[in-house]
């Protein structure tokens, strides 16, 4: 009996095995959140068990960060030039062994390098996920897919606290990197079981399904890939783009780091408190990026310009974010100030489904490594944030300091969001001096 899907005029149906990759990047994303957020809930455990100060915790927290930074551009390189199939599985097998290697600490130093290792493993993930979403989903299904999946990463992060603080009471804080570090690995065995680099080779792709699928560009091949270094280096697009993310990251950072300590310290609550209230920025944002996945597209074909939704919507969402910190610092009542820095969190996320989708049609045949160079210089930000943060409690002993900071940062997010051609290849900006507004957009 045939079982291939069919129209109702009788012609095959495309397969839709296109959206098993949103399924695996979605899985990965929440898994990749899971294993990063992890320690913030767990920093009492820790700095209890190893005598560690908050400022020692802050290296800690952006020893992760900076490896991350420094490997973004490789493990986009990588996954351009040898296919993201390869790659990933490494990326998730490192990380992994990294979130177990977490629990084998015994001070600062051994937690400080395995952290840094981690976030080794960890980098290239998003942009090799960008490059799948690139190869196997057509130009219209690609903001609601980074929507769907920063939606998912956001969740992962926002229950994680609570579900760290559930295992913490069954185990101590060792066992428990354990049980998240194993989670990585099944998914790395079965990703690269299925997956293929080039969707039509894979057999559940019909005919129909790749007749949707973007044509691979000629020359892609590893021994004629060659990044445009130049291009990137020159390209305001790019700068802009990098100089967004910091802003975005930035201020991210202090969430999934400081902020339980932030509600114990500076707002009062207990510790059961904190692990229910710690995830409310990015389950808050977790429907920033869904929504901004899910209008979009729709108000590109309103206006007739993807690229000017792009800015404005990214520009929205920072400046959102800025006046939602700044109502958080002035407000006495602890709940208010929880709910602003919430809604922080959702303009935050309204930037993040049309800032990886830009990379996706400005990079051409560099998408990971474009998308590599942007997340580098988020988690430049993220680097800089927990650093900055515990120096500026320690030094004033006012926590609305580090409110005030990270507000002024997302205003410049705006300036660059304006700034860009988040729309026409780079090949194509050059040529046009980089107007920015191009038909295209």
């Amino acid at each position: 009996m045939d079982s291939t899907p069919r129209q109702a005029n009788g012609a095959a149906a495309p397969s839709r095995a296109r959206f098993w990759v949103i399924v695996f990047a979605v899985t990965l994303a929440i898994i990749q959140y899971v294993d990063r957020v992890c320690i913030s809930q767990a920093k009492s455990y820790i700095s209890a068990d190893l005598h560690l100060t908050d400022s020692q915790m802050g290296w800690v927290f952006s020893a992760f960060t900076l490896a991350y930074a420094l490997f973004e551009i490789p493990a986009g390189y990588l996954g351009d030039r040898i296919g993201p199939r390869k790659v990933l599985l490494r990326i998730v097998l490192w990380w992994s062994f990294f979130t177990v290697a977490t629990g084998w600490a015994f001070n600062w130093v051994s937690l400080m390098a395995t952290r840094f290792l981690f976030g080794a493993g960890e980098a290239g993930a998003f942009p090799n996920l960008t490059k799948a979403f690139n190869r196997w989903l057509p130009f219209e299904e690609r903001t609601r897919a980074q929507g769907i999946m920063w939606t998912s990463a956001r969740l992962g992060g926002a229950f994680t606290p609570a579900l760290v603080a559930l295992i913490l009471t069954f185990v101590n804080w060792r066992t428990a990197f354990l049980w998240f570090g194993l989670l990585g690995v099944v998914w790395g065995l079965i990703f690269f079981w299925w997956y293929r680099d080039d969707p039509r080779s894979h057999p559940a792709v019909n005919s129909a399904e790749a007749a949707l699928l973007p044509v691979q560009e000629p020359g892609t091949g590893a021994e004629q890939f060659a990044i445009p270094w130049r291009l990137m280096l020159t390209s305001r697009t790019v700068w802009c783009l990098c100089g967004q993310y910091f802003a975005c990251s930035y201020s991210f950072y202090f969430f999934i780091t400081w902020f339980p300590t932030y509600l114990l310290k500076a707002r009062g609550f207990d510790l059961k408190q904190s692990a229910l209230m710690a995830g409310a920025p990015l389950f808050v944002g977790a429907f920033g990026s869904l929504t901004a996945g899910w209008l979009m597209p729709i108000l590109a074909r309103r206006t007739g310009s993807t690229g000017l939704v792009r800015r404005w919507v990214g520009a929205i969402g920072a400046a959102g974010a800025a006046i939602a910190l700044l109502v958080a610092a002035s407000c006495q009542n602890p709940y208010w100030a929880v709910a602003a820095i919430a809604m922080g969190g959702f303009c935050n996320d309204l930037q993040m489904p049309g800032a990886w989708t830009a990379c996706m049609d400005v990079g051409g045949k560099s998408v990971a490594t474009l998308a590599g160079t942007m997340n580098m210089m988020g988690n430049v930000g993220g680097f800089l944030s927990p650093i900055v943060c515990g120096y500026l409690v320690e030094g004033t002993g006012n926590w609305n300091t580090a409110l005030y900071v990270m507000a002024g940062v997302y205003v410049t997010g705006i300036f660059f969001w304006l700034g860009m051609d988040p729309v026409t290849p780079l090949e194509l900006q050059k040529r046009s001096g980089q107007k920015i507004a191009c038909p295209s957009a």
